[in-house]
């Protein structure tokens, strides 16, 4: 029999709260702490009780995954594509950094959920209503996903967090240099990072501005010419009529 088939229904549990504690966990703990018996004591369950809502740990993983993707803003087609754009890059840095165990699983699940759908369904509509080609959409999407969970990715594994322990871990790296060795690392150290108000979270916008203007010329230069490969096709088309 298998283990799904002893499961008790608990009284006062749902799947919501099943997923919810998930997270919670891998928040905390982080993913590899994530077991169906740690989930259950996150609950107060037996572990048995989870099987009523949950097949196995895949299906908590591709549910989790699936409330991190709810979590991310939706852009909405038909309006200012770059803003709808930006707004979502942005919420998605902001979900991945309270959540950055799922930058590993975000792209790796065979089981998107409902919320997985609608967003990927929603950015893929966005930009074809901006005037993207389907090979442009496909580029547009990937280097942006690229930029935004590679910057998440590096803010998660800095050795620091917030601008206040920037100082203290550049000066410890520092001490260990000769002199004059190193000149460009020192100069950009000491020029740059250990000046009043750096942060490198802020740097976000400038390279998400300089991708979303190249994406913008870019669908600019490809206008002009799908219309005249329209035009050839609607000339070629009438020349094969009159042939005809």
């Amino acid at each position: 029999m298998l283990e799904s088939e002893n499961a008790v229904k608990p009284e006062g549990l749902s799947r919501d709260r099943v997923l919810a504690a998930a997270v919670r966990i891998s928040d905390l703990q982080g993913l590899g702490a994530l077991t169906m018996r740690s989930l259950a004591h996150e609950l107060g369950v037996k572990p048995m009780s989870l099987y009523y809502y949950v097949r196995n740990k895949e299906e908590i993983l591709d549910g989790i995954v699936d409330s991190v993707f709810a979590e991310i803003d939706l852009p909405e087609a038909g309006g200012d594509w770059r803003a709808e754009v930006r707004r979502r890059a942005v919420s998605a840095r902001a979900a991945l950094g309270r959540h950055p165990w799922a930058l590993a699983l975000m792209e790796t699940r065979t089981n998107p959920g409902p919320a997985t759908l609608r967003h990927h369904d929603a950015m893929l509509g966005t930009l074809r209503a901006a005037g993207f080609s389907l090979p442009m959409t496909a580029y547009a999407y990937v280097i942006i996903d690229a930029y935004v969970y590679g910057f998440a990715l590096q803010e998660a594994s800095l050795p620091f967090e917030g601008t206040e322990s920037v100082g203290q871990v550049a000066d410890a790296i520092m001490q260990r240099f000769a002199a004059g060795d190193y000149p460009h690392l020192v100069e950009f150290a000491t020029q740059h990072v250990l000046q009043p108000g750096y942060d490198l979270g802020a740097q976000f916008d400038f390279g998400l501005d300089l991708i979303l203007d190249g994406l913008a010329t870019q669908r600019e230069d490809a206008a002009p010419r799908q219309g005249a490969r329209a035009q050839d096709e609607g000339r070629q088309v009438r020349f094969n009529g009159n042939a005809w």
